[in-house]
């Protein structure tokens, strides 16, 4: 496939409407994917229900029994709802397409598709035969990847893949990403106690009084633990009459953590700031959450893969990058947390993610796409040996 063949399937797919909550949208871009990857030599194509949702997840399978395995991870829906004025893609120049998911990820899902053409039709029969891999392509990660959690966990367990390799977008600048902050969401919410605003005996407990002192200490809670983020989204309180002190607000958290042993200390933190305000007579403040998906960290796994990219660039003359950390999450953080390394953001470079000004290289679909068989092809002839799991 050549960069203009690849650039019109990368329209086709992202002129789909597929947002996370458009089922309809996600059945037709499923349909589209299964089609596609299916005109891989042997492949078998699953649909797999996910719990909590009418959305499935599709898996394409060649030669599960190869003896070195590789995972492919990729995502087709976007944060584009079926509502989203940006649902259509536009060239902008030669080498730029603007679109919904034309970076984040369905480029990534073009790259995925057109490497796995390259290696099949350019390595020798005998380098094929020892190299299998699974391609894993899901419904939900731009809200959690709560259904297809349990499909990471059993790649994981299964001890069955050697490394994984995630599609998310490349850098803008081309690098590629080792680590990631794991993430969590939390509520913070307090009670007070009613009361009329001219009460003479001051009765009244006013709970968003007593959120803002908790959130305007855990907005500072970075600055003392490095590594850790903290953002205050959502917060409301009391009701439409002014003249009632409120007694009840609350506030949604995005926590983000770099490593697992950062999580505990961020928490009790957080409660110690609370303990003050429930120590006083009236109040409750209660922190509420879970982290859903835990940081991705970076071992020798990692580190190998990554060489083997970097040396493959220099080969192929691509320009230079490096593996950085990076503060958002993907479905590497599941794969890392089910026990399995990732080398991770090996998609096209693109930018302005999520916004309706997302767009993709068009050039680096093909670039990626080469570079990604080119490493193949080195752990199936062996010229490349990645250290056993951990």
């Amino acid at each position: 496939m050549d960069s203009a063949a690849l650039r019109d399937l990368l329209i086709s797919w992202a002129n789909i409407s597929s947002g996370s909550d458009n089922f309809p949208g996600l059945d037709r871009m499923r349909l589209a994917l299964a089609t596609a990857f299916a005109s891989l030599r042997g492949a078998t194509v699953e649909h797999l229900p996910l719990a909590g949702t009418s959305a499935q997840a599709v898996r394409i399978r060649v030669r599960p029994t190869a003896p070195l395995q590789l995972l492919f991870s990729g995502h087709y829906d976007t944060v584009y709802e079926a509502r989203h004025p940006f649902q259509t893609c536009t060239l902008l120049d030669a080498d730029t397409l603007r679109g919904p998911g034309v970076a984040d990820m369905k480029g990534g899902l073009v790259v995925i598709l057109a490497a796995l053409h390259a290696f099949e039709k350019s390595a020798p029969p005998d380098a094929t035969a020892r190299l299998g891999y699974e391609v894993l392509l899901t419904p939900d990660e731009e809200i959690g990847s709560f259904g297809s959690g349990a499909l990471f966990e059993a790649a994981g367990a299964s001890r069955q893949f050697a490394l994984a390799l995630v599609f998310e977008p490349a850098r803008p600048n081309g690098d590629l990403v080792h680590s990631r902050k794991g993430t969590g969401n939390f509520v913070a919410t307090c009670h007070g106690r009613a009361a009329h605003a001219a009460s003479p005996t001051r009765a009244g407990r006013n709970a968003i009084a007593a959120l803002a002192e908790f959130l305007v200490a855990a907005h500072r809670v970075p600055e003392e633990l490095p590594g850790v983020m903290l953002n205050i989204g959502n917060i409301r309180g009391g009701g439409p009459a002014t003249n009632v002190v409120p007694d009840f607000a609350e506030a949604q958290l995005d926590l983000r953590v770099t490593r697992m042993a950062d999580r505990d200390p961020f928490l009790a933190r957080l409660h110690a700031l609370a303990a003050p305000i429930n120590a006083r007579d009236g109040f409750r403040l209660e922190i509420t959450g879970a982290f859903n998906r835990p940081p991705k960290e970076s071992g020798a796994v990692e580190d190998a893969a990554l060489s083997a990219y970097q040396r493959a660039a220099h080969e192929l003359g691509l320009a230079p990058f490096k593996s950085v950390h990076t503060g958002g999450a993907s479905d590497g953080n599941n794969l890392a947390a089910a026990g399995l390394p990732n080398l991770d953001a090996l998609g096209p470079i693109g930018d302005r993610l999520h916004s309706a000004d997302e767009f993709v290289r068009i050039g680096s679909l093909l670039d990626r796409a080469r570079l990604t068989a080119r490493v193949m092809a080195k752990l199936a002839t062996g010229e490349v040996v990645l250290p056993p799991l951990p």
